[in-house]
């Protein structure tokens, strides 16, 4: 199994079944492994606003959360709007976003953007994985921040920003993947004791 297939997988045993997508090319691995994981529904989108604001809709419709797949800082500031209303209205989503190979970082990419910053602006969870080790727990921590009642009440959006080597991607297999789906006894547990 690789990072990706480690994210996905991990998505769907947390209870994140949908992902809305606008990918690019740094996020082709996530786009090749769906087909590893049958579980995991992705609705194309043709642009980012229309990725966030069905996530938003869904997350409100089914309390859930859904996923995101926005391509580079770029995209992710197409969705900001719906992202803040998210936000606002608790609902829960974690976002995935892409970003450039690790050794591509120096070369100055149109595309390069400060992706701390916008996930920073939403005061959510965020973090970034670059390591295909440790992606399937960074989603598992992104999936308890957005089940998590007494979280949502500030925030509502967590974001995981993937920062993959494509050499590392496909050589390296995750050794776990975490259930926190809402209605297991773990995540019950954790959210009635406001953990």
């Amino acid at each position: 199994m690789n990072g990706a297939q480690s994210l996905i997988r991990t998505l769907v045993g947390g209870g994140v079944d949908v992902c809305f997508a606008n990918p690019g090319t740094s996020e082709m691995h996530f786009v090749a492994s769906l087909d590893a994981v049958p579980q995991m529904r992705a609705v194309l989108a043709l642009f980012e606003g229309v990725v966030t604001g069905a996530a938003d809709g869904y997350g409100r419709m089914v309390e859930r959360p859904g996923a995101t797949l926005l391509h580079l800082g770029p995209g992710m500031a197409n969705g900001l709007a719906n992202l803040h209303n998210a936000r606002r209205a608790h609902t829960p989503i974690v976002n995935v976003i892409g970003d450039h190979a690790l050794y591509h970082k120096g070369f100055g990419a149109p595309l390069e953007s400060d992706i701390e910053s916008l996930t920073g602006w939403l005061h959510g969870w965020s973090r970034t994985s670059t390591d295909p080790m440790s992606v399937g727990l960074d989603a598992a921590e992104a999936i308890a921040a957005a089940c998590t009642w007494q979280y949502l009440a500030r925030n509502g959006s967590a974001a995981v920003r993937s920062a993959e080597r494509t050499s590392v991607l496909h050589r390296y297999q995750c050794r776990y993947a975490i259930d926190l789906h809402p209605h297991s006894p773990r995540m019950r547990r954790e959210l009635d004791h406001g953990e």
